[in-house]
């Protein structure tokens, strides 16, 4: 049986909704999900211009977020989903910090970003980061809490893709 890890980063709970909707249509489709939410240090919460200035400044510096330990085991998984906002047309620094704690080689991956505006070279920079592996697929989401009903929809089409 394919066991799928579901990995994401959500700054303002977007990835976060797209990742719980995968892990159930997964499990709804007698698949084994596992779901892991990536989490800094910094909890401190941004709003309004300060949260773009931050962000953006993050990636133009190259910074990389200290993050919570994650028990995640990439042996264990056939396929590895990533998700993450996009910060300047980049995935946002977190899952960065992420993918050089975990190693991720040799593996089947998919990757989904959300955004609000648009997604620049996002996948192509999140793809990057992920030398050694197998792209199953991609996914650009925009609004993603906008129309939930279009989104599973979305995510429902997406996810038959990846595990024929």
């Amino acid at each position: 049986m394919e066991k799928i890890a579901i990995i994401y980063y959500s700054f303002e709970g977007n990835c976060t909704l797209v990742g719980k909707i995968l892990q159930e249509l997964f499990s709804g489709s007698g698949k084994t999900a596992d779901i892991f939410a990536i989490k800094t240090l910094d909890t401190k919460k941004r709003t309004g211009f300060s949260k773009y200035v931050w962000g953006g400044s993050q990636v133009f510096m190259h910074k990389k977020p200290v993050i919570q330990p994650l028990a995640f085991d990439a042996a264990s998984y056939s396929l590895i989903i990533l998700g993450a906002p996009v910060w300047a047309a980049s995935p946002a620094p977190a899952m960065a910090s992420f993918l050089d704690t975990a190693k991720i080689t040799g593996k089947r991956i998919a990757l989904f970003c959300c955004h609000a505006g648009g997604p620049g070279k996002a996948l192509e920079k999140f793809r990057t980061l992920l030398p050694g592996n197998t792209f199953a697929g991609e996914l650009d989401i925009f609004s993603p809490a906008k129309d939930p009903e279009a989104l599973t929809a979305k995510l429902k089409a997406w996810a038959e893709t990846l595990v024929q």
